[in-house]
């Protein structure tokens, strides 16, 4: 794992396209202790590992589906759709072991994220593996790499120096082709040593999402009804046109349950 040396930060943005409905801002002061990540999202391999020992049974396996880009499915399209997002489908046979659906495998991408993994499965792994979720604020601090008030984990340029320096939607989107997932370690680490924590898949964190930012995690009053799970991070399907989350300062979020092709995780531990 990765040391993240602490102290205090300067967390959210007041980017001119962001998305103050979100919560991004106002950019404020945080505080933390120092602690520990994982250098990138969990993978494939590490999840199977982690089945092989527990015989764990991930929400997507139990229900029997998940949300699959609607054109990388290889069949059992069900009729539930995302609304407002025509190009999501609901997949029969879609999890972390078949991908796409019926007949993909992760033969091949051994090295890439697992997706199709709820924050419940997420928090199972976690517990499993001795470390815990990140919270929010964890996670935008390691993710800035010890940059201050950047847009990107390593600057303010998206293809800094002409380089492509995450995985996201090239082309019109939905129409252009995506590549999907990459390997986690595709491109060059930020400060601190945190690969791809941009782009690639949305990465669960510890906190409860609200319409304004509050350390949610540490709220004693609990979550609202219908509350979910703050994600960070943005990924593959993310494009200037629609969604530019792979913002530094960018969040949504998702319910404890659900599960989708581009969204894993990472750990992180108290030192």
């Amino acid at each position: 794992m990765v040391r993240v040396p602490g102290g205090t930060f300067l967390m959210g943005g007041d980017d001119p396209d962001g998305h103050p409905e979100d919560g991004e801002g106002p950019v404020r002061e945080v505080r933390l202790e120092p602690f520990l990540i994982d250098p990138a999202c969990v993978t494939n391999a590490q999840f199977a590992t982690f089945v092989k020992e527990t015989g764990y049974v991930t929400e997507a396996e139990a229900i029997g589906w998940s949300f699959v880009f609607h054109p990388f499915a290889t069949g059992g399209v069900m009729d539930a759709t995302v609304p407002g997002a025509p190009w999501w489908a609901g997949v029969e046979g879609a999890t972390w072991r078949s991908p796409e659906g019926p007949g993909s495998s992760i033969g091949a991408r051994q090295n890439h994220p697992v997706v199709h993994v709820s924050w419940n499965d997420a928090t199972a792994y976690a517990t499993w593996a001795g470390k815990r979720l990140p919270t929010e604020a964890e996670w935008e601090m390691a993710a800035r790499g010890g940059l201050e008030r950047k847009r990107y984990p390593w600057g303010d340029e998206l293809a800094s120096k002409g380089r492509q320096r995450c995985n996201i939607w090239e082309g019109p989107f939905p129409s252009a082709p995506s590549k999907g997932t990459l390997p986690v370690k595709s491109f060059q680490p930020n400060g601190y040593g945190l690969y791809n924590v941009v782009g690639n898949v949305w990465e669960w964190t510890a906190d409860w999402w609200g319409t304004t930012w509050e350390p949610y995690a540490e709220n004693p009053a609990g979550p609202a009804e219908g509350a979910a799970k703050v994600i960070r991070g943005g990924s593959y399907m993310c494009h200037d046109s629609y969604c530019n989350r792979y913002r530094v300062a960018a969040r949504t979020m998702n319910t404890p349950d659900s599960s989708t092709g581009h969204t894993g995780f990472r750990c992180a531990a108290i030192l």
